[in-house]
């Protein structure tokens, strides 16, 4: 009986030793720990950004705070709170995929190559790719950029379009944003070219304002999504739910015009065919 026993133990030892220990998934993560930790921006106004008094604002993080995070509590049945941590293009999908953010809000496109790593939100935000430059520029669109040097964000995808489709001109990569236009305020670059809402902010913060145009019309479709980590479906449930509740409530263009209308830090107007194609995500309940 002794050694029945024995035998026992041991099967079930070498059982649970072969068997794989079920990885946490992010809903758990947050029930465990009470907090939801977001991947966003410092300096891309008014995305997501820190004010000169330290205060991270943005309108991605209003949506995570007034729309997501809402929708989390419900879920869990308790209160959850908000962390935020910097990420940028470099970095922001290894954080999600080592689990140090469960959610990316900022201004990440989705495309079907990152969907290969990550899962996205539904689309929260759309603009496109155009190029600022010196009033006066002989750089009026895609068309002219042959030979001429072009700063972009290092990992962006204007860097991946003008790498791949226009390889005449010459890319300049740069880790972030404040410093790829100091390269164009200096003359090491000819144009910097990026999403046409960076590109508005950067205008909007100068003092010089009408010495910079926004060259050109886009040349490339940029759908904003949130990312998370692969194939967690409830958590991405939430996440869609909370946009979608904020666009039919009418919240979102609430908080759009806070961030974009025409006394807003980056006046940037929504059009009536992108208000609708939002709208139109919004599934029936």
């Amino acid at each position: 009986m002794k050694r029945t026993l024995i035998l026992g133990l041991c099967l079930v030892t070498l059982v649970s030793l072969a068997t794989p220990a079920v990885a946490e998934t992010t809903l758990e993560k947050i029930a465990r720990t009470g907090v939801l930790t977001v991947g966003t921006r410092t300096g891309v106004v008014p995305i997501a950004y820190k004010t000169p008094n330290n205060e991270w604002v943005g309108f991605a993080i209003d949506l995570v705070e007034q729309a997501i995070l809402p929708e989390v509590s419900q879920k869990l049945g308790k209160p959850i709170t908000l962390e935020k941590k910097e990420s940028t293009p470099p970095t922001r999908i290894s954080l999600l995929t080592s689990n140090t953010v469960d959610l990316v809000a900022e201004s990440m496109t989705d495309t079907r190559t990152r969907r290969e790593t990550v899962d996205f939100s539904l689309t929260y935000f759309v603009t496109g790719a155009q190029f600022l430059v010196p009033k006066g520029s002989p750089i009026r669109g895609i068309q002219d950029v042959a030979g001429k040097r072009i700063a972009a964000l290092h990992a962006s995808t204007s860097a991946k379009l003008l790498r791949e489709q226009h390889p005449t001109a010459q890319l300049r990569e740069f880790p972030d944003q404040p410093a790829a236009f100091a390269a164009l305020q200096q003359g090491q670059v000819n144009a910097y070219s990026s999403d046409g809402v960076y590109l508005a902010a950067l205008i909007g913060q100068v003092p010089n304002r009408d010495a910079w145009v926004l060259a050109g019309d886009f040349y490339s479709y940029e759908p904003y999504g949130m990312a998370l980590r692969k194939n967690e479906s409830d958590f991405r449930a939430l996440v869609n739910n909370g946009l979608m509740a904020a666009i039919e409530s009418g919240k979102y263009f609430t908080l759009y015009e806070k961030w974009f209308g025409p006394t807003a830090p980056v006046p940037y107007p929504l059009t009536p065919e992108v208000k609708r194609f939002l709208q139109l995500q919004v599934v029936p309940k």
